[in-house]
């Protein structure tokens, strides 16, 4: 066996280097496809996880003061006649702005009328965020009921509505305080 082949005329060169094969294109632009597809999905789940921890930041917040205000508005429509000193420096250490100046300059008109007024349980009934305020406080809707039993066992029930305004202080985290109490007619 020869080495040697026969050449014949009109045959492909046998010392030449063979044809370069097109450029296959087709790897590439998926890789970069899916490069891009990546980055989208990438973006995008990180959009939607700011717009969701946002949205549970914001109810956690609803949530905690409008528990901070029911729990304010029960205190404050509960008149104790046998604790009317506790009861109003529980409702002044609530207080916060002009709320609690208010309050302190008529706290012993108030001890005076609680010591003398009839045992009192109030309830809340429902109540909801009227309004975020620029300033971070909240305008806060409540609808209270109170039961009063008179001295001869009879029990009057009344109604009653407020619009509250609660402020956090010290920032977030800090305890919800009542700034302003309003009654509603």
């Amino acid at each position: 066996m020869s080495p040697r082949r026969r050449v014949e005329p009109g045959s492909p060169e046998l010392f030449r280097l063979p044809d370069p094969r097109p450029r296959r294109w087709g790897l590439p632009v998926v890789a970069a496809l899916a490069a891009v597809a990546v980055a989208a999905a990438l973006t995008v789940s990180a959009l939607l996880l700011i717009k969701r921890e946002t949205q549970r930041h914001d109810a956690v917040r609803d949530v905690a003061v409008l528990s901070s205000v029911r729990g304010f508005v029960t205190q404050y429509t509960s008149i104790d006649p046998f604790h009317a000193n506790a009861y109003a420096d529980n409702v002044l250490a609530q207080g916060t702005g002009q709320f609690a100046k208010l309050y302190q300059e008529k706290m012993n008109e108030v001890v005076i009328q609680v010591a003398q007024a009839e045992p009192t349980t109030g309830t809340v009934q429902d109540l909801g965020i009227e309004r975020w305020n620029s300033d971070g406080s909240a305008d806060v809707v409540v609808a209270a009921t109170t039961k009063t039993t008179m001295p001869d066992g009879k029990t009057i029930e009344s109604g009653s509505r407020w619009v509250v305004t609660a402020i956090q202080e010290g920032g977030a985290g800090g305890q919800w305080k009542i700034s302003n109490l309003l009654q509603v007619i």
